[in-house]
């Protein structure tokens, strides 16, 4: 079997359309839609169906994917790293949510770069979870940090920390709501506290709530800002009250900056997942990095 053939399968299963993998691999599309053609015909047996948005693998096409992916995968490796030349360095590329992978994932991988690391560069990219989900089915990214576990079996998920979340706001504001009446459910009221997000859609305020109170906060969000830790910086400056990750606003809530608004006896919580395509752990280089967080997520939760 023609390994060009497999190479294109294989961006195409990662892809999900011809189009995006004819760019990744600098073809036509009529050029990978007639090697995905001949493959299918060497076969006896479909491996795509083709639907108006890109295409869906059937069994078959799953199947060869999930037993060819990996073996690929390490030839790539090998033909970029090469043979002879143990002195040049591999480069791992990580993505994940923003202020997670810089706050937490970067400063503990930067261990294992440089001279007296052991072996690795590091590129990083930030993006949500179906973008980076993507970005790593597609390969473009080694390693990938998540909120999200991903479905199937061309990509292999780690449960690799909880994040506990919390209400909080200035001191000032604290009192402020405090001589507020709470709902009978125990919910701060909210119609006269500016929330800050980071979308309007109120996603870490909401999921609070419903965890927490079992309701929908009753303001909308007066500041929405894209980034977390944006948002602290807001929440520090008396913009209003905030959801955050306890490990991003734990130095502001001991200096008194900020206080919590709320003890819930359970906390909500949200699993992050380290995630990698099935395979690609025996590269060294992914492996390595792979064990690395896991170990170091010991002392984050």
């Amino acid at each position: 079997m023609d390994l060009a053939l497999l190479r294109t399968f294989v961006t195409v299963h990662r892809a999900g359309s011809f189009t995006r993998a004819a760019a990744l691999l600098g073809l036509s599309q009529p050029a990978v839609t007639s090697q995905i053609r001949t493959l299918e015909r060497q076969l006896g047996r479909p491996l795509f169906l083709r639907q108006a948005r890109g295409v869906t693998p059937t069994t078959i096409g799953d199947e060869l994917a999930h037993k060819a992916a990996p073996h690929l995968d390490a030839l790539v490796e090998i033909a970029e790293t090469g043979l002879d030349d143990e002195s040049s360095l591999r480069t791992l590329h990580l993505a994940g949510p923003p202020e997670f992978t810089a706050e937490r994932a970067l400063p503990a991988l930067t261990e294992l770069t440089g001279e007296e690391g052991q072996g690795f560069a590091l590129r990083a990219s930030f993006g949500n979870a179906e973008e980076t989900l993507e970005g790593l089915a597609a390969g473009h990214h080694d390693l990938a940090i998540t909120t999200a576990r991903p479905r199937g079996a061309l990509l292999t998920a780690t449960p690799l920390c909880d994040e506990e979340h919390v209400l909080v706001a200035t001191p000032q504001r604290a009192e402020q709501i405090g001589s507020d009446k709470p709902d009978l459910k125990g919910a701060p009221a909210l119609e006269d506290v500016p929330v800050i997000e980071v979308h309007e859609s109120l996603p870490f305020v909401s999921r609070y709530w419903a965890s927490v109170f079992d309701s929908r906060p009753g303001a909308p969000g007066t500041v929405i800002v894209p980034d977390l830790r944006a948002v602290l910086a807001c929440a520090v400056a008396g913009a209003g009250l905030a959801v955050l990750p306890r490990y991003l606003c734990a130095a502001a809530l001991e200096r008194g900056e900020i206080v919590a608004l709320h003890e819930p006896a359970v906390p909500p919580l949200r699993t992050y997942f380290l995630v990698v395509r099935t395979g690609t752990l025996a590269m060294p280089h992914v492996a390595r990095a792979h064990e690395w967080l896991l170990r170091a997520a010991n002392d984050w939760c």
